[in-house]
């Protein structure tokens, strides 16, 4: 696994819900790489301080921004 798989891969790994191949690929590409290590861990502590967002707890114009900026970013 590469860095960009793992970084595709990181909200599946926290939430569970990658298969067990997958799962263990990314394990041992953490092990391996401390970007990736430091990467997993600020995901986290973003989670830890913004809480789980929810469809009605943003407005739909920052929603409409926030889809706006991941796409736009995807493309770079």
């Amino acid at each position: 696994m590469n860095c960009n798989e793992f970084v595709e891969l990181v909200t599946e790994f926290l939430e569970g819900a990658l298969p067990e191949g997958d799962e263990r690929r990314f394990i041992e590409h953490l092990a391996e790489c401390s970007g990736c290590e430091t990467y997993l861990d600020q995901f986290r502590q973003t989670i830890a301080t913004t809480g789980e967002l929810t469809p009605d707890s943003i407005s739909s114009d920052a929603r409409q921004q926030l889809l706006t900026a991941f796409r736009n970013w995807q493309r770079q």
